[in-house]
């Protein structure tokens, strides 16, 4: 069950107008990454993008899943999911170890490269600010209110309202509703989500249970092969220990 904020992100509503990709480097201090915001990338400098699909505009993000697998094959600890629905990670204690970007079904964290010391980097959903009270930068740039923060309870009501609304206006899905276990960045559209960029044919459970499932399998795994193993050597050991005793009797003969 989904609970705390999210984000709300109205394909219809966004003109292209890049405030909400200049508001979130503004917000974390990030550097210009491409004079063109249009054909800029998710990077270790850039958090979120606008991608152009004809007339329509999708944001790309971290969708903060509710049950992230970010979080759960982090080795250290530094991914978590927090109270206000967004997921944090601590750089300090980031080694780069980057099971983080495997595990993503959204395939959004990035790396920082460039760096002696690299980090995993991605949109915190402005968690610093949401707890001051703040909007996350992005929505407070939206001129459109294409991008709206609240309770995810009151957003997913506002999404299926406007989809029973304007069945002919809206592709009849949430996406991030229920993909991967839900998530607190949701989606409306106009068209299939595919044709928009989004990693689509996503399971409905978390990706931390697909994990669980194979590191219970280990154990067995690996009683069962070594029982195996041992009862090959057992055998070979045997067998080359009775060629060598009869071979020894034949020579007392």
């Amino acid at each position: 069950m989904l609970n705390g904020n999210g984000i709300l992100f109205d394909v219809s509503l966004c003109v292209g107008c890049g405030s909400c990709a200049q508001a979130c480097k503004e917000v974390n201090n990030l550097p210009e990454t491409n004079k063109d915001f249009l054909k800029d990338h998710l990077s270790d400098n850039t958090f979120t993008v606008v991608e152009q699909y004809g007339d329509l505009y999708a944001r790309k993000l971290c969708m903060h899943c509710n049950e992230p697998a970010c979080e759960s094959v982090c080795l250290v600890g530094a991914i978590k999911k927090t109270e206000t629905g967004a997921v944090v990670y601590d750089a300090d204690k980031c080694i780069g170890c980057r099971y983080c970007m495997q595990a993503c079904p959204h395939k959004i964290p990035r790396y920082e490269w460039g760096t002696t010391k690299p980090r995993i980097r991605k949109c915190v959903l402005c968690n610093d600010r949401v707890n001051a009270g703040k909007l996350p930068g992005c929505v407070e740039a939206c001129p459109t209110e294409a991008t709206l923060y609240g309770s995810i309870e009151k957003l997913i009501a506002i999404a299926n309202r406007r989809l029973k609304e304007d069945p002919d206006k809206y592709y009849q899905k949430i996406y991030g509703l229920e993909d991967v276990g839900g998530s607190h960045v949701l989606v409306i559209s106009p068209v299939p989500f595919e044709q928009l960029g989004y990693v689509s044919m996503l399971p409905k459970e978390p990706m931390p249970e697909f994990t669980n499932r194979a590191m219970e399998k280990i154990p067995s795994v690996v009683v069962v092969g070594g029982a195996f193993l041992s009862g090959m050597y057992w055998l070979t050991k045997r067998k080359n220990q009775l060629a060598k005793e009869k071979k020894s009797n034949n020579g007392n003969l």
